[in-house]
């Protein structure tokens, strides 16, 4: 099993976490940014004192994407207003954080981030749709509450338009990792199905 973290100089807690909870893969990413001057904190040490693979890839923007290209293949990119421009790009294999668009949900229709135009075209170039379980955790009811809702229309339409999927934290604190049991359950009541579930625990880039 798999999870993806956005550490801050905090690997090696995100590592003896991740091994405690089970975690076979996981994936830092770094913002491009701030990468370009210095390297990821000693992966090869962190993966010789725990029993787990780590990879690495960066968090892009319309501007930098291009650039992040010729560094790596794993480029991730946060839901922004630039969203259907990075999925057509067919250079980002992961887009999260549609859910916490700042647009008011409507009355007979949640404002997710994601609608069929963005699912169609994300399934026909293989991005893969992000669900971070990190962002449920240390908000108030009513937040939470939203981010579930935008969340199930979301899970709803990757399933009807087969897109991919993928359920990790996405998260810069350790300590709100989970162990992928507890994951698979949220998400079954968010409206996976075991299918869904087992795949979006287990993709590789």
């Amino acid at each position: 099993m798999m999870d993806i973290a956005l550490p801050r100089n905090n690997e090696m807690e995100f590592a003896r976490i991740a091994s405690r909870l089970g975690t076979k893969k996981l994936y830092f990413l770094y913002d491009f940014e701030e990468f370009v001057n210095k390297k990821a904190q000693h992966t090869d040490l962190i993966q010789k004192n725990h029993d787990i693979e780590i990879k690495t890839g960066f968090i892009v923007t319309q501007k930098n994407l291009n650039r992040a290209a010729q560094h790596s293949r794993l480029l991730a990119a946060k839901s922004s207003d630039s969203d259907r421009m990075l999925i057509e790009s067919k250079k980002i294999k992961i887009i999260y954080g549609l859910e916490e668009t700042h647009k008011k949900d409507r009355l007979h229709q949640r404002a997710s981030g994601l609608n069929h135009v963005l699912c169609e075209i994300a399934r026909k170039n293989n991005v893969i749709i992000g669900f971070s379980y990190g962002q449920l955790f240390g908000k108030s009811l009513p937040e939470s509450s939203i981010a579930m809702g935008r969340m199930m229309q979301n899970i709803a339409l990757c399933r009807k338009y087969k897109v991919k999927t993928i359920t990790a934290s996405f998260s810069q604190n350790p300590y709100e990792l989970r162990a992928r049991h507890d994951i698979s359950r949220l998400f079954a009541m968010l409206g996976m199905d075991d299918k869904n579930i087992r795949e979006s625990s287990s993709q590789g880039f």
